[in-house]
């Protein structure tokens, strides 16, 4: 009867849409190997994050939010992470916002739900937190980045690639979302999927690759996916650095807990007898 090989599993799951995205995370992993799905055939890299705890499952799913979202939950069953990010490339919707900055989105907006009424459209939008631990680690980690400019703030997904930013869905952005500061088109299927879990940490990192202007294609052809998916990718990393993984801790206290120099821990001991203490002047 043939041995059989243990379940994988990954303390982290990294997803990409693009594969300028994955390429720009896979450029962090060692000892990376590729497994495969044993029902649906679903391929991820599993590799370390090198100098840290974390082994990562890095996927490319494609693009679109329906994809995300059930490609997601799937990986999230199969390799039960604690962390979830999609890291990628967005458009970016704000004056100050520039090709090249990294968005960490505080809030994710599914932008498409609403009401037709004769008296105009009503948004009904739904909207997912960033991870409080991941988003304070990403502030942490971005004070450490001079050289990347980093906004967090909200992301607006949506399944439309933007290209005009005079255009009447454009608009609607800007009236309903008007704190998005960029758009992109999977990350409320990630952070859907992450929601339903009940016990992930989840985060969308997302580099600015053009203006959701007329020169988008412009944008594009000078390289500047690549550029805003190693920008991106470099602060995914940088979370994961600052957010180490549970089960890593050297110590088994809670790391809430805090000791003045009176205290004298006596866990793992064996005693017979009382035991008296005394405190003295230094």
């Amino acid at each position: 009867m043939p041995a059989k090989h243990p379940r994988p599993t990954a303390a982290a799951v990294v997803l990409t849409a693009l594969p300028e995205e994955y390429d720009a995370v896979r450029a962090h992993l060692v000892d990376a190997e590729e497994i495969v799905h044993p029902r649906s055939g679903t391929r991820v890299e599993l590799g370390r994050l090198a100098d840290t705890a974390w082994t990562v499952a890095l996927a490319e799913l494609g693009v679109g939010a329906l994809t995300a979202a059930s490609l997601t939950t799937q990986i999230v069953d199969w390799l039960d992470p604690e962390a979830v990010l999609f890291v990628g490339v967005a458009g970016g919707l704000k004056d100050d916002i520039e090709i090249g900055d990294v968005v960490v989105a505080t809030k994710v907006y599914a932008i498409h739900g609403g009401k037709q009424t004769p008296e105009g459209f009503q948004a009904r939008p739904e909207v997912w937190q960033g991870s409080h631990r991941l988003v304070q680690a990403a502030r942490s980690a971005l004070r450490d980045m001079p050289d990347v400019r980093g906004h967090r703030k909200a992301i607006a997904v949506g399944d439309v690639v933007l290209a005009d930013d005079r255009s009447a869905f454009a608009a609607h952005i800007r009236h309903h979302y008007n704190d998005a500061c960029a758009i992109e088109m999977e990350g409320s299927g990630a952070a859907h999927a992450a929601h339903l879990n009940g016990q992930l940490d989840a985060l969308v990192i997302r580099g600015i690759s053009d203006l959701a202007n007329a020169d988008k294609h412009t944008a594009d052809a000078s390289g500047s996916q690549t550029l805003a998916a190693e920008r991106a990718a470099s602060v995914a990393v940088g979370v994961l650095r600052k957010h180490q993984p549970r089960e890593s801790s050297d110590s088994e206290e809670d790391p809430q807990v805090r000791y003045g120099g009176d205290h004298i821990d006596f866990r793992g001991g064996t005693f017979h007898g009382p035991v008296i203490g005394k405190q003295t002047g230094r």
